[in-house]
């Protein structure tokens, strides 16, 4: 079955960090861009980062630019976030995807495939 992993997610308070990790299982990932999505109960799942195939390239939706990092290790056939600086609306479960239509907004989820079952992150004091 091709799909991601995801780990790394639990409960944080708030200004505290984490670091998500996502493995791609059935397929190699080298070829990819690949997506961090999340979503948060009662609201649309939204694009968090992006990170080119040959990872030189990133995009990030504007409530985590600065706070968030993507990064990948194609030899680990591994894609990571890093969370920083956490505050309770980044409170979401956390997936990873691959582009599969490389035309489309690198947040338009119906682009993406091979999706997880996600991490919860919870942001809490």
């Amino acid at each position: 079955q091709l799909q991601f992993v995801e780990s790394g997610g639990g409960l944080v308070q708030p200004g505290g960090s984490l670091r998500l990790s996502c493995v791609a299982s059935g397929f190699t990932l080298d070829d990819y861009v690949i997506a961090w999505f999340r979503q948060a109960p009662g609201k649309e799942r939204e694009g968090v980062s992006s990170i080119s195939s040959s990872g030189r390239h990133t995009n990030h939706a504007a409530s985590v630019k600065g706070r968030f990092t993507i990064s990948r290790d194609n030899a680990k056939n591994m894609v990571y976030l890093q969370l920083n600086s956490l505050k309770p609306d980044d409170t979401a479960v956390y997936y990873c995807a691959a582009l599969l239509y490389n035309g489309s907004p690198w947040y338009d989820q119906s682009a993406y495939a091979y999706w997880g079952q996600g991490t919860q992150v919870t942001v809490s004091s």
